[in-house]
């Protein structure tokens, strides 16, 4: 009667400190350069080596400009975060995917997509958005850098274990609507602090007919739930993934790898701390209006009223202040000025295609500034590969080279104060995007309807045989 969790985690189990954490062995260490740096300092500081460098894989990410990644990065904070860490990545032996290395991109979008994240494992990164490795049906988590150094040295980590969650979505998604669209939802039912403690386990015939990329975008946003992660038991879909890519088992070790995956699923009898289950018929398109991802409504539907705890009012009021909104208020024909495809909340070659199959034929609005950012080069190449690129081009935008880019205002493109764009990112905080700037997350599809029309637009409208 044991969950998938539970598998997964107590065969990492070294050993249970008694009335303290559990001492669980980490599979995968993904390190960027923004919460690398204090981790390899404390290590040298130590004399220390990395106990097992193979399970260690870096890249730059956060920091890199999507533009010129030939030429030197003009932001000198920018630019010696990113060569601390290919320092720090050579001195200790680590695999290393720099800019402009055709395996670069998002850490969150390479290590799928490579097939370094794989089904069973337990995988950590020092950034919250790891739980996107879930999708692979592993146990992947976000620490802290002091927690980075400790699986550097030992490819171990003190954790306490997490309760479980199982939530399952049935039915069928209505048209338009994609997993961005059911995470927003999950979130807006939940709220931001509903999961916090738990670790997530997604299931359901909504979630069993999702494609890997939505299943990846589904637990990228588990963490906007207050969650520790989020997970889907691997099945035919994901060994189908899987199979082929770089990392992945090949020949006997491929048949023994399947003959395990096909064991993690939870007992028909599994115990949850807690279960929920949702209508799919309850979704449509969805965007957010406030400044946190909970903060959000069907694209069709006004922002609330008012909010019914009288201890949130405040913050809700603060919130429309700053986006300019009021309550009561629909946001279909809201002018838009910025759009943002990409992040490794939807920067996968399935977005793209969403994307493309919205602004075919049509061009985009003259007074939007839109950036469509691949997760990674190998989506760039695929992109052109499919010919999505004379697609985007023909309509009047331009792809950039991978990075987070918008997502976070830590590189060169950010959102300008006061104005408002729609991201297909994971967070909408004040100034997430910039100093001042309006953030409503959003599918890739509202994204594009917004791109050619210039305002906030229900998607089914310019759906395909609409």
């Amino acid at each position: 009667m044991n969950t998938l969790f539970d598998k997964i985690w107590d065969k990492h189990v070294v050993q249970i400190v008694p009335d303290g954490p559990t001492q669980l062995y980490i599979d995968r260490l993904y390190c960027h350069e923004v919460t690398s740096p204090q981790a390899f300092d404390g290590m040298r500081a130590r004399g220390l080596k990395c106990f097992r460098p193979d399970h260690i894989y870096c890249m730059p990410d956060h920091n890199t400009p999507t533009h010129d990644q030939d030429k030197p990065i003009e932001d000198p904070v920018s630019a010696k975060q990113v060569a601390t860490l290919a320092q720090n990545a050579k001195e200790f032996g680590l695999t290393h995917y720099g800019m402009m290395d055709q395996s670069n991109g998002i850490i969150h979008v390479v290590g799928p997509e490579k097939g370094l994240s794989l089904p069973g494992m337990t995988i950590v990164c020092g950034d919250s958005h790891t739980s996107t490795h879930g999708a692979m049906g592993a146990v992947a988590f976000g620490i802290g850098t002091s927690e980075v150094e400790m699986v550097m040295a030992s490819q171990c980590i003190l954790q306490q274990k997490p309760k479980s969650m199982r939530i399952s979505i049935n039915g069928q998604l209505g048209r338009g609507v994609t997993a961005k669209d059911v995470a927003l939802y999950l979130m807006s039912q939940l709220t931001t602090s509903g999961a916090t403690g738990y670790f997530v386990e997604y299931a359901g015939e909504v979630v069993r007919n999702m494609s890997m990329e939505g299943r990846l975008t589904l637990c990228n946003l588990s963490i906007e739930m207050g969650a520790r992660g989020g997970f889907v038991a691997p099945d035919e879909t994901t060994f189908e993934y899987i199979k082929g890519r770089e990392f992945a088992p090949k020949g006997e070790a491929w048949d023994k790898a399947i003959a395990y995956w096909k064991t993690l699923k939870s007992d028909d009898d599994a115990v949850f701390d807690k279960e929920l289950t949702f209508n799919a018929a309850d979704i449509e398109p969805r965007i957010t209006y406030g400044t946190n991802p909970g903060m959000g409504i069907g694209i069709t539907e006004a922002i609330p009223a008012r909010i019914d705890n009288a201890q949130e009012q405040a913050g809700f009021d603060k919130s429309l202040s700053y986006m300019g909104f009021k309550p009561g208020e629909k946001l279909l024909g809201k002018k838009v000025d910025y759009v943002f495809l990409g992040a490794c909340t939807n920067g996968r070659i399935e977005d793209f295609r969403a994307f493309a199959s919205i602004v075919k034929g049509r061009q985009k609005a003259a007074d939007v500034i839109a950036w469509l950012v691949p997760g990674s080069w190998a989506v760039d190449r695929q992109i052109r590969e499919e010919g999505l690129d004379k697609v985007l081009e023909a309509a009047g935008f331009q792809i950039r080279q991978p990075g987070c880019s918008a997502c976070l205002a830590m590189n060169d493109d950010k959102i300008p104060a006061g104005k408002l764009s729609i991201s297909t990112s994971n967070r909408n905080f004040e100034g997430r995007q910039g100093p001042g700037a309006r953030t409503i997350l959003a599918s890739p599809l509202v994204a594009a309807a917004a791109a050619v029309t210039g305002v906030i637009t229900d998607p089914r409208e310019l759906m395909p045989g609409t």
